[in-house]
């Protein structure tokens, strides 16, 4: 399979989780950043003003992406991680989605949460990944094993 995992990390735990998946897909690894960093205060859900509750609040939202060579053109399967945010996607996701030619490519949504699903974050991602078959998201811990990723891979059937 050739693939490529795409994801996008605020903490850590998706990066972790992004670098075992890529070893048991045996994928090359692409970590989407946004154009200026988020700092801690910017990621405090309860306050109103922080940025990614701003971000978030605007469905239009597309925060600037730090490059836009993300290698997906050689890989036939795109891995999409990134953390739930209110119950969706970030918005910087959205903003990979649209700078990238996904058609003719399956992708494949994996994320990390306290325990939200993906919510309307499914049907965003189908629409923005224009062209592309997308396949339903599953949440991980940060800590699947390889061994756990891998059986999902082979359940795809990809």
């Amino acid at each position: 399979m050739n693939a490529l995992v795409a994801y996008f990390s605020a903490s850590g735990s998706t990066a972790k989780l992004a670098k075992t998946l890529a070893s048991a897909a045996g994928a090359a690894v692409y970590e989407i950043r946004p154009a200026v960093a988020y700092e801690r205060r910017d990621l405090n859900w309860m306050d109103k003003k922080a940025r990614s509750t701003v971000e978030m609040q605007d469905p239009n939202c597309r925060p600037a992406l730090a490059d836009a060579d993300a290698p997906v053109q050689d890989a036939a399967v795109v891995f999409l991680g990134f953390p739930i945010w209110w119950y969706r996607e970030p918005s910087l996701i959205d903003s990979f989605l649209d700078a990238c030619d996904l058609s003719g490519k399956t992708v494949v949504p994996f994320f990390t949460s306290g325990g939200s699903e993906l919510g309307e974050g499914q049907g965003r991602i189908e629409k923005l990944a224009k062209g592309a078959k997308v396949l339903r998201g599953k949440r991980f811990s940060a800590r699947a094993s390889e061994s756990e990723l891998k059986a999902w891979i082979d359940s795809l059937e990809l």
